[in-house]
């Protein structure tokens, strides 16, 4: 299986066309709010001041489950912010089972290293913060610091200050301090310095702080913010060929843990383009002429996220103002300034072409506290650079590969960049003293731990039942030649293709009937469709040929183009609900890979009609395993797209599947109360009887969502139960299952730093003390470093040991149909992504009820 054929089996994008989105409004309708250049690097939006009045917070009030930073809340740049590492929101307290010990027994001790680094020693006394306002307001955070640290007399030489927020050791002798200092162009500016909060060295919020002196430290090293992560850009790894530059980079985050406070640091890499969008809009412009030019612009570079490197920030391209260039002018404070002498003045940059168009980005931020939000930010092409890579480039294997080379890190290289990374703090006089001054000290390795290996899986198929190698966490040889659990006979289907790919068509047809009969599958020949090249034909063909009756259309498409793909799956999965496969020619075009490719296609397809594979042994009864995911749609007006999946039967081999399509604001779970019910109502239809036990594994929340799950979902969860019946009282378990995540782990094997193998379980030591947690290690990979997965149990009324909820969450990994093997996250949160993705990438609208028990999205 290809590599490409992998990513998509587990639900990456085919090859994209560039898609005009939606109109944004002109910068002539949008005359009714006012247009800034881009904000200066922490530009102070809102005061960032508390509600109530300083003191320590209670006890009581960090035990609360939705409290902790309610109270007070510290962030890089000033203004309303999210707290990105759900901190404060104690679940485990209210879970009796697990007060005591939240830890498995099963399976064989591993020992394991961690990309963590325990905090040794930290200040032992209050911390003073106070909110700093500057009188006329000045945009660039590096000039607020300078002016503010020209008072080294009143404020002392320990201060922290992260352009809106400084912290002291010690108490300023007024509570609000008027001060003032004078720019180099002799500008005089006030400085009211107001003390906002005392914080006791308990206090949750001085892990915060510890994260505003870290970031400090990376700056020291002369690392650059992008985002929400810092980057070197004198360290670049440069692909010319590619025209394509990597900066290396560390994320970073320091929060309290199971036994201590400690920095996990992982390596990130930011991707740019060597090519600013003036050089890219050059270009479009040679290639297409004056006349296309506008249109071809808009439909490339609208979507595209840039940087500007003058303040490091990154920008969404919403619309381009081809009303505007840099000789035109804005309201700066009380006066008309502009746009060219706006960077020169306050970046010190000289725009050298005149007549460039700006860009528009719609700032993602509200205004200070009851003013309007800010209107969009125009940015000048000279200065902005392309980031990430088009979908064209992830088509490009050479492209991919290159890049593959500097970001897939091995264990052994990730360990060497981290302790490098270490050495680098260390040996920095500068970085050191201001560790020093603050009296944190962080130790100077990597955490040891020990880990759980559990026993691997027996896999069940019809008859027979094996094992696979537990390293490979791969059974595709030895399934083999076996009969699946149940197959559905392939008595009407249809197999369209172009007259080009006749010959791939028939050769595919006569595989399938060889790989057929070792699975238990009666496979009647197919009707040969052919179609030209032309998506009207496409449709055409589909309409005049699949009807009632038709299990099952198989579409071979000449290339991966999106829109041929989209009006396959639209077609067949609204207006006439037929299971459906297509495949992509140059798939097929290896002669001596065919057998394995139409075995993959055969199992795919029986899957989709209803067929059930392979199941694994699942000792609790009358269980229903539900999982959520959602997908994002830009193409259909930033629609949300939810999607729940949930199992039907003992072995978890059969499921009803729900997409429900969300409007902008709207929260997912009010759709998903819906399908849930459904759901239920098909397990019922099914089983004769309700589940007696509910786990929902909730996938796609994004970092500082976890207080909207615990407290709205979770209730919304149980009522949708609770309107099957008022006596109607299963046991439910709810998971917020989370992928993307900083945590890495790693096992010495035969004296070489390598991967953990698949079924490691980490449940102490980095999982946090308020919740119920824990990490597995499910996939094997072939490159680079594993990334486990983490699993929070927000809500359990089940009683389940956290043994048995490690094993049930590490057994459902083995049930996902399209990969033969075990896959990052249990299966219905996986089937969940695949459906979301299908509905938001190709079809925009709820697919027909008719397909609700198939797997027509694999």
């Amino acid at each position: 299986m290809t590599g490409r054929a992998r990513a998509r089996s587990r639900g990456r994008a085919r090859g994209q066309e560039a898609v005009a989105p939606g109109a944004q409004p002109t910068p002539s309708q949008e005359a009714s709010r006012p247009v800034l250049p881009p904000p200066a690097e922490g530009e102070v939006v809102g005061r960032g001041r508390q509600k109530r009045a300083p003191g320590a917070m209670s006890a009581e009030a960090v035990l609360q489950i939705s409290a902790g930073f309610q109270q007070v809340k510290i962030g890089e740049r000033g203004g309303r912010r999210r707290d990105f590492h759900d901190a404060g929101i104690h679940t485990r307290q209210l879970m009796e089972h697990v007060k005591e010990s939240k830890t498995g027994v099963s399976g064989s001790s591993i020992e394991l290293r961690a990309n963590f680094m325990r905090l040794l020693s930290r200040p032992q006394w209050a911390l003073y913060q106070y909110h700093v306002d500057f009188k006329p307001p000045m945009e660039s955070r590096r000039l607020r610091s300078a002016l503010l640290f020209q008072h080294d007399e009143a404020l002392g030489k320990a201060r922290t200050f992260d352009g809106a927020l400084l912290f002291l050791p010690h108490r300023l002798h007024n509570t609000e301090t008027v001060l003032y200092s004078e720019t180099r162009q002799g500008e005089r500016v006030q400085i009211t310095v107001t003390l906002t909060n005392e914080l006791p060295p308990s206090s949750p919020v001085c892990l915060q702080f510890y994260n505003i002196i870290f970031r400090r430290i990376l700056r020291m090293l002369n690392m650059q913010q992008i985002g929400r992560h810092y980057y070197n850009p004198d360290d670049p790894l440069n692909i010319p060929q590619h025209r394509l530059t990597i900066w290396p980079g560390f994320v970073t985050n320091i929060l309290q843990y199971e036994s201590s406070i400690m920095l996990c640091t992982d390596v990130s890499h930011k991707v740019l383009r060597s090519e600013t969008v003036l050089d890219f809009m050059s270009t479009l412009k040679q290639h297409c002429g004056d006349q296309r030019f506008p249109d071809a612009c808009t439909k490339e570079l609208v979507g595209l996220i840039v940087l500007t490197k003058y303040n490091n920030k990154t920008y969404r391209i919403d619309d381009i103002a081809w009303d505007h260039t840099p000789n035109n002018t804005f309201k700066r404070g009380d006066t008309m300034i502009s746009f060219k002498d706006y960077y020169k003045t306050q970046y010190g940059l000289e725009i050298t072409d005149g007549n460039q168009v700006l860009l528009v980005s719609h700032v993602r931020r509200m205004g200070p506290a009851g003013a309007p939000p800010p209107g969009p930010a125009l940015l000048v092409p000279e200065f902005c650079y392309l980031t990430g890579l088009t979908d064209k480039m992830r088509n490009d294997f050479n492209i991919m590969k290159d890049l593959a080379a500097h970001t897939r890190l091995t264990p052994e290289q990730r360990e060497s960049r981290l302790n490098r990374f270490i050495t680098n703090i260390s040996k920095n006089a500068e970085a050191q003293n201001e560790l020093s001054t603050w009296g944190l000290s962080f130790e100077n390795k990597l955490l040891s731990l020990t880990g759980r290996v559990l026993p691997a899986e027996r896999i069940i198929q019809g008859a027979r039942m094996y094992e696979y190698n537990p390293w490979a966490a791969d059974w595709s040889k030895e399934m083999r030649g076996l009969p699946l659990i149940s197959s559905m006979p392939l008595e009407s289907w249809l197999m369209f293709y172009t007259r080009r790919n006749g010959d791939v068509a028939h050769a595919l047809l006569q595989t399938l009937n060889r790989v057929a009969g070792p699975m238990g599958i009666r496979m009647q020949r197919a009707v040969m469709i052919e179609y030209d090249d032309r998506q009207e034909s496409l449709l055409r063909a589909l309409q005049q040929n699949v009807g009632p009756g038709t299990q099952m259309a198989v579409v071979i498409l000449p290339t991966n183009r999106k829109d041929k793909y989209d009006c396959v799956k639209k077609y067949l999965c609204v207006d006439c609900p037929t299971p459906s496969q297509c495949v992509v020619s140059r798939t097929l075009s290896r002669p001596q890979a065919l057998m394995t490719v139409a075995t993959k296609i055969a199992l795919q397809m029986n899957c989709k009609m209803g067929g059930e594979l392979w199941s694994i042994e699942i000792p609790l009864k009358q269980l229903m395993i539900v999982g959520i995911d959602c997908y994002h749609d830009t193409a259909a007006g930033k629609r949300s797209i939810g999607a729940l999946v949930a199992s039907l039967n003992q072995r978890m081999s059969r499921w009803f599947s729900k997409c429900v399509l969300q409007s902008r604001g709207q929260e997912i779970i009010d759709g998903l109360k819906v399908a849930l019910k459904a759901a239920l109502k098909a397990y019922w239809k099914y089983n004769n009887c309700l589940p007696s036990r509910i786990i929902v594994y909730r996938d796609g929340v994004g970092d500082g969502m976890l207080q909207s799950v615990v407290n709205y979902e979770v209730p919304q969860i149980m009522q949708s139960i609770k309107t099957m019946g008022e006596d109607y009282m299963p046991k439910v378990t709810v998971v917020v299952v989370k992928k993307r995540i900083a945590s890495r782990f790693f096992a010495r094997i035969d004296g070489k730093l390598s991967n953990p193998p698949p079924g490691t379980v980490v449940d102490t030591e980095v999982t946090r003390p308020e919740w119920y947690d824990f990490f597995i290690v499910s996939q094997a990979v072939r490159m680079g470093s594993i990334c486990p997965t983490h699993y929070n149990v927000v809500f359990d009324s089940s009683g389940l040991k956290p043994d048995h909820m490690q094993r049930l969450t590490y057994k459902l990994c083995h049930m996902y149909y399209n990969w033969q093997g075990i896959v990052r996250v249990p299966a219905p949160c996986q089937y969940a992504h695949k459906l979301a993705f299908l509905v938001g990438q190709s079809i925009h609208k709820e697919p027909n009820i008719n397909l609700d028990d198939f797997l027509y999205y694999l």
